[in-house]
């Protein structure tokens, strides 16, 4: 599967990570942040539950129930 990666600045210099799928919009909820684009086309295996890079754990967990997946802070 292929995702697009946006990020947003926290404190403390960490980000926050959004994956959605290839070419989809960020929904709605998520829109209320300025996210950045990180990575287009970003190839993930299908069924890829981390994204160490990004710390976001459950990706196809999140996406299957949200639309998006995006980072735990509290994992950072």
């Amino acid at each position: 599967m292929r995702i697009d990666i946006y990020r947003r600045a926290e404190h403390d210099g960490k980000f926050s990570y959004l994956a959605v799928p290839e070419s989809k919009a960020i929904p709605e909820e998520a829109t209320n942040t300025d996210w950045e684009v990180e990575k287009r086309a970003f190839e993930v295996e299908d069924g890829a539950n981390h994204l160490a890079d990004f710390s976001i754990e459950h990706l196809s967990e999140q996406i299957a129930e949200k639309g998006y997946a995006v980072t735990a802070l509290a994992a950072q």
